[in-house]
Order: structure tokens, then sequence, then C-alpha cells
């Protein structure tokens, strides 16, 4: 008996049947061949050694279901990228698949659409006209190297978060599945269970795609909770960005100091002592994780001893034990607008390892000797023991630092520190390092629901970059120090330079406002920045050129120093970085924590460590848990913006359009560092609509929309889709004929991107 046969025979039992997974044969809705066929994988490994096929990772487009991008490793710094459009071409392909592509004609090669679909367009579900509508050519200039998926080397087999959509068919067993990540696919789905689970979160696993049907198949897993709990929400965004953030297990919590644990003699040997010094940490309010402290000390020659103490969690997390295992999965602490997924257990993150004021704690220290111009006379790197005397917040730290009654130790620390980091960034800046703008957003929550009553845009404080800059430098002297000992295998972060394409927006942008952006440098574009400004323009201008610039930039990554020469880091303008200021929540500082004990012999060195291919993979999981937890962290601020528009019926605020598209214009509301996605093309707005690349302007009514033009935007929660909840925009100013907002449909969601603090 098959197993399937085994299962359907049991009685009373619907929720084992529907975790079945739909067998491949399963009989077709559709006669009609919708797809072409895949190529076996024997011909695809062979094409792709003889270069008839190219393979890479599939990315969906974000704006376009029809339209998406294979990222291929290039032989030089960046990856080469292959645009794939229209359905035939993406051959059932999903988002982060690894595929092979066959290259088409250049003669065929098309543009990438300027069209944005409506979000009813859910991937996979595809009408016949949107299709024309992204094939048609854009401009022959913007044509890019263009394939199409021949085959699929391994599929992106994680489960999906979403909802079911019950069939109206009465007793029907097939439903299809929508999910929260709109680059996948509607999924066909066979359940019993449809009625108990209307409203309901469920995560489904795909099965297979056949090409005669619109729809790959798949199964009901299990149940999440009701939609719109905040619960269940929070699940589904760790479970959608694949954040690991299952309890501790027995094995981990074995490895943990006692929470009674105290500094012994046996500790104390080998390390330097500055429990004397007027340490301080400076932190965001409500910081329990408090991975660094600094001080400085005048000196008789008229000098300065600038200290940067780390935690010392190397010395609680050993090599190869579970905890280690644990922390270098995990790879980074994620940050939620409610909670914090921890990358080590809280006794560790918020006690034995946080740097606490009034008490005692190991760290690892980075003391410089600095002339009053902030030159760097000497450098050395020591285990210690500190005894932070404040624990502050930015606010504290600056209050303290504006009142000039005060003459404490700690205060006139602070300011020494201050003084000396204004000439660090000052020096900094000069030598083409980037000051760019992300909008970011802090909710100020009630203290019995826990629901956001107020939303306002961070400010940040001299003392914020005062943090920062002894941050950097400790990460630069740190990385000379370990890659010198290291050259092999030193644990770094680089920034790639942007290909010159990337600008073209930003450059284009500028010059509609009659401003010129050079892009030839770090130190061209960041000097090209300070100049912009147009007389009568807001002053957000500059802003917005700033986060457009942003926009442009290559993600830093992780790297091992014997797999790749270059080190420079393009947006700090450094020859060479990495990061050891934040062990408690970034396992990479943890390995560079080792390392780096190896250089001054405060421990031995390990096998792993000195494995530049192991290192290497670690690299690849880092690099992939930050990019995961930076976008959980933009999920949980969106999901807490709705939360926040819930309570309020409409609110009107002034926007800036950031992006002209042909159907439609991006709006960022300042105030809320809120974005979303205004549309002119609905079926219902009977609207003449034109668009001018060059512009790029999108006219509409014969009323002009250029990108950074200042709009009044009317704000409000859309709750009539369960699934995608969202914000929407109606623009009130200006005026165009025609246009009623408040029939208008749809909207698009807000995509807020805030920026974690500190985290360069």
């Amino acid at each position: 008996m098959h197993l399937e046969e085994y299962v359907r025979s049991l009685l009373d039992n619907p929720e084992l049947i529907d975790r079945l997974a739909l067998a491949s044969e399963q009989d077709v809705v559709e006669s009609r061949v919708i797809f072409p066929e895949h190529l076996p994988l024997s011909q695809l490994q062979q094409g792709v050694r003889s270069g008839r096929f190219v393979q890479g990772t599939f990315l969906a487009s974000r704006e376009n279901y029809l339209e998406g991008t294979l990222r291929v490793r290039g032989d030089g710094d960046s990856d080469k990228e292959v645009l794939i459009q229209g359905l035939q071409h993406l051959n059932r392909a999903m988002h982060d698949d690894i595929v092979c592509v066959e290259m088409v004609p250049e003669e065929r090669w098309v543009a990438p659409s300027s069209l944005v679909l409506h979000d009813e367009g859910v991937a996979g579900d595809v009408a016949e006209e949107n299709e024309e509508d992204v094939l048609k050519a854009e401009s022959g200039k913007m044509r890019r190297p263009t394939g199409k998926v021949v085959g699929i080397i391994k599929r992106n087999s994680r489960p999906l978060c979403g909802m079911l959509m019950p069939s109206p068919i009465k007793e029907a067993t097939r439903h299809l599945f929508t999910p929260v990540d709109r680059r996948m696919p509607r999924v066909r789905v066979e359940t019993r269970q449809a009625a108990s689970l209307q409203a309901h979160r469920i995560v489904v696993a795909i099965d297979g795609w056949l090409r005669h049907s619109r729809y790959p198949n798949g199964h009901f897993a299990r149940s999440l909770g009701e939609c719109g709990d905040k619960e269940t929400e929070t699940e589904v965004l760790l479970l959608e960005h694949d954040v690991p953030h299952q309890p501790f297990s027995q094995a981990v919590l074995a490895c943990l100091s006692p929470p009674t644990f105290s500094i012994t003699a046996e500790d104390q040997a080998g390390r330097e002592d500055l429990r004397v010094l007027s340490i301080c940490s400076v932190d965001p309010p409500g910081c329990t994780d408090i991975d660094d402290a600094q001080h400085c000390k005048p000196l008789d020659n008229g000098n300065a001893e600038v200290g940067v103490h780390i935690a010392d969690v190397s010395y609680f997390i050993r090599p190869g034990n579970a905890l280690d295992e644990e922390a270098s999965l995990r790879g980074t602490t994620v940050y939620l607008c409610e909670k914090r997924i921890d990358m080590v257990p809280e006794l560790l993150s918020s006690n034995l390892c946080s740097l606490r004021s009034n008490v005692d704690r190991l760290a690892f220290s980075c003391i410089w000797e600095m002339t009053p111009k902030a030159e760097i006379v000497s450098t050395r790197f020591t285990k210690s023991i500190i005894n932070s005397k404040a624990s502050l917040t930015y606010t504290e730290a600056q209050l303290m630092m504006d009142d000039a009654g005060r003459k404490d130790p700690v205060t006139s620390s602070l300011r020494g520190l201050n003084s000396l980091a204004k000439i660090l960034k000052q020096r900094r800046i000069q030598n083409g390092a980037l000051t760019l703008a992300s909008p970011e957003v802090r909710f100020h929550m009630d203290s019995e629901t826990h629901d956001p009553i107020d939303l306002q845009t961070k400010e940040l404080k001299e003392t914020n970059s005062m943090v920062e800059e002894f941050m950097l430098l400790a990460n630069i002297s740190v990385a000379e120090r370990i890659v010198d000992e290291f050259p092999e295998c030193a644990l770094l972060r680089r920034h790639p330079a942007p290909p010159p394409s990337n600008y073209d927006i930003l450059v284009k942008a500028a010059k509609s406002k009659n401003i010129e952006i050079q892009v030839d440098s770090a130190k061209a574009l960041a000097e090209s920045l300070d100049r912009a400004a147009v007389p009568g323009a807001p002053p957000y201008l500059n802003t917005l050129l700033r986060i457009l610039a942003t926009r442009c930039m290559m993600q830093a990554i992780y790297f091992c120093s014997g797999m790749e020469p270059d080190t420079h880091h393009y947006g700090l303008a450094t020859a060479i970085y990495t990061h050891f200021t934040s062990p408690i929540r970034r396992y990479s500082d943890v390995i560079v924590h080792r390392l780096l004990a190896v250089c001054v012999g405060a421990d031995p060195t390990y096998p792993a460590l000195t494995d530049k291919q192991k290192q290497q993979q670690l690299c690849n999981n880092l690099n992939y848990r930050h990019k995961m937890a930076q976008y959980a962290q933009r999920s949980s601020v969106a999901f807490h913006t709705q939360l926040f528009f819930k309570t309020k019926r409409v609110v009107s605020e002034e926007g800036f359009v950031l992006f002209a598209c042909k159907n439609a214009v991006v709006v960022l509301i300042p105030k809320y560092g809120l974005e979303g996605t205004v549309f002119f093309d609905s079926k219902d707005l009977k609207l003449n609509v034109t668009f001018d690349e060059e512009g790029p302007t999108l006219c509409v009514e014969g009323i002009a929309l250029n990108m950074f033009d200042r709009v009044c935007m009317r704000v409000s929660l859309d709750s009539s889709n369960l699934q995608h909840q969202r914000i929407r925009m109606h623009l009130v100013r200006p005026e165009i004929p025609g246009y009623n907002p408040a029939e208008s449909t749809p909207w698009g969601s807000p995509s807020p991107r805030p920026k974690k603090p500190r985290q360069h």
C-alpha cells in the first residue's frame, strides 16, 4: 500500500490528508500547454559547461510579476545580471530558484519595463493584456542582456506563509493559496479544511509546477493563527525572512556561565585593569545589549588617550560548542519594533556581556594616543577589565555635554571624545566618505496594549555621530591588525563600488532640477551631494537626492581576505574595514575578536579559524542572515505603521515624488518615513496618462509629476484585503481634473526602509 493510500484510508483525519504532497501526475485542470518543457539536468549541465547556457539565481521583481533578473557570478567585482521578461521566458521560475538561462540574440534584447503592475496581479496570475504592455520595447539605449529560462537546477524549497482563497464551488477541495511574498506565485492546494482556515495565516509547501498549469501545486503544512493578530504577524515575518527564532536548546543553555558569574583572579590574569578610567556607554533608549563603551583621558604631553571598549563575548562563547554553533547559524540579532530575536541567550546579551554601569565587565579594548588634531600616534589592543561609570542615552549624553556647569570626569570624557570625533568625521568626508540618508521612524507604544500610539522620524544628535566615529575607527584599526597577521583568513567587510549604470536614475533626476551629480568616485559623489541645492526648492531636496543615492548602492558584504583581493569599502572611503564593535549582536565580530586575540597572544588559534574556505562559507551565511534581518525589520515597521494608522481615519501630509513610472508615481512622506505607489491607470479612472522617460515625468490630464515634486497626500489604512492590508495614498495637490481619490483603487503598500543604527 502506498503512503497516500494508507493516509486516505484513515477516517476523520482531514489535517493529515492535507499534509500529503500533491503528486506530479495529478489530473491536469487546464488542457492547454502553457509553458515550454524544462530540459533534463544532464543537458543543462552540459549546456553550462559549453557556454550555451548561464546558471544563476533568479530574482523576481517586486514591482512587476512578469519580470525578473538572473544574478550570475561575474569575473570582476560585481555580479552580472540577465533580464528575463514575459510568461514564456520566465517558464515557471520562482524567486530564489537556481536556474539555467539561454541568452536570446542581441537584436531581441529588451529594456526593463517602467510599468508598475497593480498588486492584484500576483505572480503567476497573469492577464494577457498586462503581458503585452510589459513586453513593449521601452527604449533602445536602455536594453539589457536578455534570456529565457530553459530549466531549473534547484528549487527554492522554503515554505510559504499566506492565506487560503476558498473556491466558490461548493464542496470543492482544491483552492488557491496567496502567499505574503508578492514575488511568489499563487499555489493550488487540496484541503478539506477551507472553511476553518479562512482568515488564518497558514504555511504551504510547494510540491511542483506542471507545464499545463497556471499555478504550482502545494500542500497545507500548518496554521499560524488569525490574520492581523500581532503574534501571528510577527511569526509570519520571521518565517518569511528565514529568521531562526526557536527557543535556545538545552545543549546551548548548558554552555552558559552561571547567572552568579563573577570575575576571578584567574580571569584577571593577562588582562589590563582599566576600572579607574571614566568609561561610559552611549546607546539608544531602552538598550540592554550594550556592546561598547568609550573613554577619553588627557595626557601630560598634551595628547589624549582614547579607548573603545568592546564586550569580550568570545570569552563566554568557545569555538565549536553548541552555543557557538547556534550563534554562527543565527549570525545576527534581529531588531523588530516590539521585540528582539537574540543571537545569543539573554543571560549573555543583557547581563554577563552587556557593559552595564557600575559593574565589572570583561572587555577587549582598542586604545589610541591621539594629538589634539585627532592624529593617531600609537594604537594598542588588550584584553581588559572595565567598570563603566554611566550607561547613557544619546539625549542624556548630549544634555551633559551642553551643560556648561558640569565638570565631572564622565562629562569631560564625553567632551573630549566629541571634539576629536568632529575632526575625524570632517577628515573622513574630505577623503570621500558618503553621508547618505534613509527615512527612519520610531514608534511610541501604549504601555498596556503595546499598540503604536505615536510615530515620529528619528532625530540624530551630535552624540550619535561621536559614537559612530570611534566605532568606525576601531573597526579600521582592528582590520589593519588582523589582515597583517592573517592575510589569508581575516574576516573583513567590503562595499563594492556600484557600476556606473546604477547612477542613471540619480543623475537624470538631479539633472531635471538643474543639479549636476558627478559619480566618477565616492569623493566626487559626496562633493556633488554637498553642493546640491536649488534656490527656492524645499530644503528636503538634498535629503531626497541622498535617499536616491542610497538606492544606487551595492550591498556591503563580509568576505575572507584570502578569497578576494579587493578590500576597499566604497561608502566609508577606507582601504580596509571589518566588524569588531558589536559581538553581542553580530557573529562576524566574535570571529574578529578571536583573530585579534591570537594577534595579541591572548588566545590560541584553532583549525577552522585559519581555513579560508570555511571562513568564506561562514561569510556567505552571515551575508544572507544580515540581509534577511534587514528585510524582517522593514516588514515589522510596515506592520506597525498599519497598526498606527488603524486608529486614525485620514491624515493629510506633505510628500515628495521619489520615482515617476509609466503608470504611477512613488511618493515618500518624510514625517512617517512612509513610501507608497499611487496608480493612475485604474479601470475606474478614465484619465489621459502619458510618460516621458527622459524626465522622467508622468503627465496626468496635463498635470506633470516630476521626481522630487512636492505633493500633498491623504493617507489612510485600507483593510478591505485581509491578506494585504495596506496604506492608501491619495493625491490631494496638485489637483488633477477627473481624479477622485475617494473612489480610485488600488493603491500601493508602504515600504519604509529603516536603517539600523551603527550598522556600517
